[in-house]
């Protein structure tokens, strides 16, 4: 266990106040909430009724969180660990990419170390004796009907797991930093180190948003596609290990799995340093923030644009051709752009592009044209999937049926797949899939 502290009085307020680089100032942050509890109370500013109505606000924020992440026995503990892991501060990023090393800002962590160890053996019984309340005493001991099997919480519970065991087991702030510089060197800090996907938030501040209930898919779960997955997954071998590496446009015909291949390679790739952002059309004016944002850390992302397509009188198109090629700025090493579409040359062309042809001899241009190949052009790898063919859209619904455990005779199974796909939209692995779902709950029944 961490090692005992000379008991001290209900001052949790004032050991935050002491905290420098792991200070926060964020009114909304559990912690700051924490402290200004402690500090009504301290004070006896409120009355006992309000500061109990407080308490339990902040116990609640903690189990929402520990129900997000899966986290459970020490939740208070689990709290303060995550805390660490998901700051972004001058040491955190620093020990991400090259180490603690023996840098003067070590001192200071150290001492924000010592906080922190005293918030870990903090001893909540005067406050829950005047609150006649055991809210917090319950967090310190929880357990959890059921855990989700999801990619994203286990991630982060897996995390904040391991390197909360090695923080109750520290006997001071020098075995407590040389616990959390590590986990840093190894796994990264803040949101990076423990989450493979993220969104950006619309507003007008730059801010990474991660991706939750990511989909368990693989490369193995699209059925077909051979030729395509080893294109796809030959790029992003060479980018993860650092070699060069083109930014690859999947097009095509709507459901055959092009998005389905993206999400399978972060899967994939996450434990070695894979990072993947999604930025939406109406986002592209951000890119340039994104790749400032990311450029220096010690990860490789990719930047994924799904559905990529503009009409004609578009023009956020121009935001991601500067980016990728043609700006003043390089596009760093550790970032590349993959996108999906249905078009080929993304940009809706119409006839009235070839009213400004240029002739001259047998040479024939057009300004417009020319514009609007440009952005495909800067894709250096463009993979294509078709449509399946009917037979091999039945063999991607038998498979998919046997996976789900569908006992149905293959003749039946077939007549009910292909009136199936003549109801919904053609064959493609996203009809084949629907029908195996749809089949699968109604209990086998011809759909």
């Amino acid at each position: 266990m961490l090692f005992e502290e000379d008991k001290k009085e209900n001052t949790m307020y004032k050991e935050i106040s002491r905290l420098i680089v792991y200070t926060d100032k964020d009114r909304n942050s559990v912690l700051y909430e924490m402290g200004e509890l402690f500090r009504m109370f301290d004070k006896k500013t409120v009355s006992a009724y309000d500061l109990r109505e407080k308490a339990f606000g902040i116990v609640k924020r903690i189990l929402e969180i520990s129900t997000d992440y899966a986290f459970e026995d020490n939740l208070w503990h689990s709290y303060l660990t995550h805390y660490i892991i998901d700051s972004e501060n001058s040491f955190s990023v620093t020990c991400e990419r090259t180490g603690a090393g023996d840098g003067s800002i070590n001192e200071i962590v150290k001492s924000d170390f010592r906080v922190f160890i005293n918030l870990f053996n903090f001893d909540f019984t005067e406050i829950e004796e005047y609150l006649d309340t055991r809210c917090f005493s319950m967090l310190c001991s929880y357990r959890v009907i059921s855990k989700p099997e999801l990619m994203y919480n286990g991630n982060v519970s897996i995390r904040v797991k391991e390197l909360k065991t090695r923080l109750e087991a520290c006997r001071n702030e020098d075995e407590f930093f040389d616990a959390v510089s590590e986990f840093y060197r190894d796994y990264g800090a803040g949101i990076f180190g423990v989450n493979r996907a993220f969104r950006i938030k619309d507003g007008d501040e730059l801010v990474f948003e991660p991706v939750k209930n990511m989909d368990n898919v693989m490369l193995d779960d699209l059925i077909g596609y051979e030729t395509q997955k080893a294109k796809l997954l030959e790029n992003t071998e060479a980018f993860i290990a650092g070699r060069p590496a083109n930014n690859v446009l999947l097009f095509g015909d709507r459901g055959t799995g092009k998005s389905t291949s993206v999400k399978a390679i972060a899967n994939q790739f996450w434990g070695d340093g894979l990072r993947m952002i999604q930025v939406y059309r109406h986002q592209m004016r951000q890119l340039s923030a994104v790749i400032s944002k990311i450029r220096t850390r010690n990860y490789r992302f990719i930047i994924y644009m799904d559905d990529l397509s503009f009409e004609d009188f578009e023009t956020e198109y121009k935001y991601l051709k500067a980016v990728i090629e043609g700006g003043l700025e390089s596009k760093p090493e550790n970032i590349i752009i993959y996108a999906s579409s249905n078009r080929r040359h993304l940009i809706k062309e119409t006839w009235s592009d070839r009213d400004d042809m240029e002739h001259t001899g047998e040479f024939h241009r057009s300004d417009s044209v020319e514009e609007k190949l440009s952005l495909s052009d800067r894709f250096g790898v463009q993979i294509y999937f078709g449509k399946p063919t009917n037979q091999e859209y039945i063999h991607i619904v038998e498979e998919l049926a046997r996976e789900a455990g569908i006992d149905m005779e293959p003749d039946k199974l077939r007549t009910a797949a292909n009136a199936w796909q003549i109801r919904h939209g053609g064959t493609s692995g996203r009809c084949a899939r629907q029908f195996v779902d749809n089949l699968a709950g109604r209990n086998n029944e011809e759909a």
